[in-house]
């Protein structure tokens, strides 16, 4: 059996884009994908992240928001920067690591002008559901993102 490929999913804060990715990965690729998430900061974990991700039947409430800079030491095969700013500002990882770009949009900027709860919580559910389509294609995607 193959080991499991380590792929860091990485954006601004790690509130809530690559928190999701991570959770979805754990629990739609357990054995396939080894998932971490980090930010090029921290900005704490997003609780309508943690809830719309539980509607779905994935638990991220123990999730913390984690900084790139904390796990370098960790052989990552692939670095899938979730948003233009952690994109633009990757960090150079050692070894074989190949960073790729998948751009989500951003649930709280999305939610901001919105004053009705059940308004806000759609924007996070729309993007939940958009990194679970494309976490679904992983790893398979990835070498098709390479070329």
């Amino acid at each position: 059996m193959n080991s499991p490929l380590h792929i860091l999913f990485l954006c601004t804060g790690n509130s809530c884009r690559s928190q999701m990715a991570e959770g979805w990965a754990r629990y739609l690729k357990p054995g396939i994908i080894e998932a971490y998430s980090a930010g090029i900061e921290t900005h704490g974990l997003n609780p309508y992240a943690v809830q719309v991700m539980a509607e779905a039947g994935v638990n991220i409430s123990r999730h913390r928001s984690k900084n790139v800079s904390g796990l370098t030491d960790i052989p990552f095969d692939y670095v899938i920067t979730v948003c233009g700013h952690a994109h633009e500002n990757c960090p150079i990882f050692p070894g074989k690591a190949k960073v790729i770009h998948v751009g989500f949009d951003d649930p709280p900027a999305l939610a901001a002008a919105l004053e009705d709860e059940e308004e806000n919580l759609a924007c996070y559910r729309r993007v939940r559901d958009e990194i679970r389509a494309f976490v679904e294609t992983l790893p398979e995607a990835l070498t098709r993102k390479e070329t």
